[in-house]
């Protein structure tokens, strides 16, 4: 069995006191990104004071926030990290959908999970995929366990896989072929993705991919989406066909509290709804990039050291968010699975 390659190791030792160290005491390192900052989109610099209105406040504390957090340090752990060890895009959707649909649960369960399935595939989990027999992909995952996932299901998934990426096509493909321009988001091609995704697969790999259209904020597919659309220091991009602009937020119990701390919504759910409406509140502030600051905002609730920072102190006392223990899953801390 061939082994996965291992996440190429872009952090430090992960401890506390070098996490505060790798925060900036003064300025902001800039990242790449597709978006302007703060000071292109509002044409000026922006002191706090009179005059200075609340979203101008809230967009110049995220722009802080990401410019120190939105780094490749801070990622682990992160499921994400195992998309950094394939350049190939195919390949990474693969790993790509795999690591996301497996995000549930502790996540040191999850990074150990997500190793076990990859590791059968090889360095090119796209092109063994696609020469596989579905049956021998059955046989395969026979004996893999995660949680409430079977071997059955994750095989099911990567014959759904295989049937969408046949003929040189790519999932990116699929799933830009059913987003017109009308769409303000990318939740109606999304449902239709996972249509086809599905009736692709010999058996509804239920526990790893949710139906959009039953309500839920689709937290684990919306990442997926973040990771292969948007490119920057920390997502590693490869759908250019997808606009990062039509991006829905990644919405989990933790980004909810904080986008009810921020005063983006007061909807009590975490339903799709909820996202919706935290989306839209995102890009009245950075309209080509919603969710510019999903990742940044998460580490506050995975990597307790980060807390300490200028930006990370500014944000949490404005608004009184208090972030959960970082024990959890890779978007803050407790078992999720839609």
């Amino acid at each position: 069995m061939a082994s996965v390659p291992r996440p190429r190791v872009f952090w430090g030792c992960g401890r506390d006191d070098r996490e505060t160290a790798l925060c900036p005491r003064s300025g902001a390192r800039g990242t790449p990104s597709r978006g302007p900052g703060i000071v292109a989109r509002l044409g000026t610099s922006i002191p706090r004071g009179d005059g200075v209105s609340a979203s101008e406040v809230r967009l110049r504390e995220l722009d802080e926030l990401y410019d120190a957090l939105n780094r490749r340090e801070f990622v682990h752990p992160d499921p994400l990290e195992f998309l950094y060890c394939y350049d190939d895009p195919r390949d990474r959707e693969v790993a790509g959908i795999i690591a996301s649909a497996l995000a549930y649960g502790n996540v040191r369960q999850i990074l150990a999970g997500v190793e076990r399935a990859l590791a059968p595939l090889g360095p090119t989990p796209s092109r063994f995929v696609g020469a596989a027999d579905p049956d021998d992909l059955m046989t395969m995952y026979a004996g893999f366990r995660y949680r409430f996932t079977s071997g059955e299901e994750l095989a099911s998934l990567l014959v759904g896989v295989r049937c969408l990426q046949r003929g040189g096509s790519t999932l990116g493909a699929t799933f830009a072929g059913h987003l017109t321009s009308s769409d303000e988001t990318v939740a109606p091609a999304l449902g239709l993705f996972v249509r086809d995704l599905v009736a692709a697969s010999p058996r509804e790999p239920s526990s790893l991919i949710p139906r959009p259209e039953r309500g839920s904020a689709c937290k684990r597919l919306h990442l997926f989406l973040r990771w292969m659309v948007r490119e920057d220091e920390v997502d590693p991009g490869g759908w250019r066909d997808v606009p990062p602009s039509k991006l829905v937020v990644p919405l989990d119990v933790h980004m909810h509290r904080f986008a009810r701390a921020l005063g983006l919504t007061r909807r009590a759910t975490a339903d799709l709804r909820t996202a919706l409406e935290v989306t839209a509140a995102f890009r009245r502030l950075c309209p080509e990039d919603p969710v510019r600051y999903d990742f940044a905002i998460t580490r506050l609730g995975i990597r307790r050291g980060v807390r300490g920072c200028p930006a990370a102190q500014a944000l949490l006392r404005r608004t009184a968010w208090a972030p959960d223990s970082g024990s959890g899953n890779p978007s803050g801390g407790q078992e999720e699975r839609e």
